[in-house]
């Protein structure tokens, strides 16, 4: 009687590097009617910048017309946009915050 070999599967690992997942950059969108320090109050309290790097990114919002926050994950991204577009609006202030991937 010829005996049958069992044979196990052989799982192969794959070297592989994973891919990252995108980042987003949140940007502020210069306008002419929200005060430059409610925006530093902004970066200060949603993006955790110190009281000079909040200033830095507030006089590039005014002078350019647009200043990056921060770069996270999607959801993060979305996150303080919606945290910043919300408290604008309950200081009533037309501050614009968008996010775009890096």
């Amino acid at each position: 009687m010829a005996g049958k070999r069992h044979e196990t599967p052989v799982l192969e690992t794959v070297k592989g590097r994973q891919k990252s997942p995108p980042l987003y950059k949140v940007v502020l969108l210069n306008d002419d009617f929200t005060p430059m320090d409610f925006v530093i109050e902004v970066l200060q309290q949603f993006f955790s910048k110190t009281r000079e790097q909040a200033t830095q990114i507030m006089l590039q919002v005014h002078t350019e017309g647009a200043g990056i926050c921060g770069v996270y994950s999607k959801d993060i991204a979305a996150t303080k946009v919606d945290q910043v577009g919300a408290f604008a609006r309950q200081h009533q202030h037309p501050l614009q915050c968008v996010m775009e991937e890096s």
